[in-house]
């Protein structure tokens, strides 16, 4: 069968900041491994609520609240019950997602980055090990994904139709997985894997707790083998306690570690990889959460497969999550034999260190490197998969900003034709980007020092002009120069 080239889309920036919100009338309630199903439904009955599913076989309830009850003051009932191992709301997640407008990012950088061609050359995945993306969806007709997809479910309307509704799940399942070497598109990390759908969200992306455990226990009891959540879950032991599971069934689960450019104190879970989002240039993006919970970075924006058969660039800690995953596909097709702590230990090992020598809580262990992974893959570093991960060093805080001045042109110049405006920015931490502004608008930035911007003055008519610079660091914090005034 011939196919067409499908269209390549690009589209132009828009981040998605929505915050975790709690689902109304609704708590996550663990009872404890000796407590008889009778007596979890009395607890939960005593407190006028009812238990409208158990999640898979686990003592986890999801727990209806009256109308008017408060959900705090039933959590904390709850949690004073000697029968209860933990009560949590069920949280709203939104799609950890942004993407850029920058026709650069079509190229595949990231897989140069994480050395993935030489890492193919000892394994490009197998049919055998299968990648459960519990997300939105995967498009059944996309020609890089089609022949790779093996039976789903759709937990929001609990049926078999696994189709993305919403984009995303598409475009985090041809990171990982994308059907490689076949002359359209682009490759994925693990070119073999095979793809289970589980679609955990509504049409408008957002998904909830109770779902994502629950597609959790469903995938593993299926036998996937490593399972991507491209959303921020961290601190819901809900969602723990089935990554828990899906590890004790031979597998590995890897999430985003969040798109909010800032540093979380939320500790790890210790059954959870939690990846954050670097650059080409090994820096943390501005936008990708960092702090305790990371375990690993991984680059944050790729060239992959979207929805309707098209491609396109996207960015975020959505993307830099997939790449992990299809690393740890690519180290259980190379050894079937690894357990899960091995799986851990090796990507920690053969990361490529960043930032602060060792675990920091910046880059987590480093930026996965996939050829250095596969290399240890018969010589796995020893384990302690009763421990937990270790905690990183405490995130400092960083609330100092840029500090930007003009170097050249000087003040009151004359200027024509093409204009290279050059300037001086230091930070405590390090700048990640200058921008130039032009009467308060951007007209050009640069990463990397010395911070040089070329500005095209043949079209704009003859007059003055107000030049600044803007430096941003990697927490964000903005420094802004002193302006000058240029004529034409």
């Amino acid at each position: 069968m011939k196919f067409l080239f499908p269209q390549i889309l690009v589209l132009s920036l828009v981040p998605l900041a929505f915050a975790q919100t709690p689902v109304p009338g609704r708590l996550l309630v663990g009872f404890r491994a000796n407590v008889l199903p009778s007596q979890a439904q009395a607890v939960i009955s005593a407190h006028g609520a009812r238990s409208s599913r158990q999640i898979g076989s686990f003592p986890i309830h999801i727990v209806e609240l009256p109308p008017a009850a408060n959900a705090n003051a039933v959590a904390n009932a709850f949690r004073g019950r000697a029968e209860v191992q933990f009560t949590e709301s069920d949280m709203l997640l939104p799609p950890v997602q942004v993407t850029p407008n920058d026709p650069s990012y079509s190229s595949q950088w990231h897989l140069p980055k994480i050395e993935a061609p030489s890492a193919w050359l000892t394994s490009k995945g197998s049919s055998a090990i299968q990648i459960a993306i519990l997300d939105t969806g995967v498009d059944p007709g996309h020609s890089d994904l089609y022949t790779k997809l093996v039976s789903g479910w759709n937990f929001f309307d609990n049926n078999s139709d696994s189709r993305d509704v919403y984009g995303h799940g598409t475009k985090v399942a041809g990171t990982a997985a994308a059907l490689s070497n076949n002359g359209i598109g682009g490759a994925g990390v693990s070119w073999n894997s095979l793809i289970m759908p589980i679609r955990v969200t509504d049409a408008s992306g957002y998904a909830t707790y109770s779902d994502l455990a629950a597609g959790l226990i469903w995938a593993a009891d299926r036998g996937a083998r490593v399972a991507n959540m491209s959303f921020d879950v961290t601190g819901s032991s809900t969602v723990s306690s089935a990554a828990q599971y899906f590890q004790s069934k031979g597998g590995v689960v890897v999430s985003s570690a969040g798109n909010s450019g800032t540093a979380s104190t939320l500790a790890p879970s210790p059954y959870i990889i939690t990846v954050s989002a670097t650059d080409p240039n090994d820096a943390i993006y501005s936008w990708s959460t960092t702090g305790n919970r990371v375990t690993l970075s991984a680059p944050g924006c790729v060239f992959t497969t979207f929805n309707g058969n098209t491609y396109g660039s996207a960015c975020g800690t959505s993307f830099s999550s997939p790449v992990v995953a299809g690393v740890a596909a690519l180290l259980l097709a190379t050894n079937p034999n690894l357990t899960p702590a091995q799986v851990v230990a090796i990507l920690q090992s053969s990361s490529d260190d960043l930032g602060s020598i060792g675990l920091d809580p910046i880059f987590g262990y480093g930026r996965v490197n996939a050829n250095k992974a596969l290399a240890m893959a018969f010589n796995p570093p020893s384990t302690n998969s009763g421990s937990p991960a270790p905690t990183p060093t405490p995130v400092p805080t960083d609330t100092q900003a840029p500090v930007i001045r003009i170097l050249s042109p000087a003040a009151g110049t004359f200027v024509s034709s093409n204009l290279s405006v050059t300037f001086s920015a230091t930070d405590n931490v390090g700048v990640t980007k200058v921008q130039l502004l032009v009467n308060g608008n951007v007209v050009g930035t640069s990463s990397t020092a010395p911070f040089t911007i070329r500005w095209n003055t043949t079209k704009i008519t003859r007059g003055s002009y107000t030049l600044q610079g803007k430096a941003t660091d990697a927490k964000g914090n903005v420094g802004l120069s002193t302006t000058i005034m240029v004529y034409r």
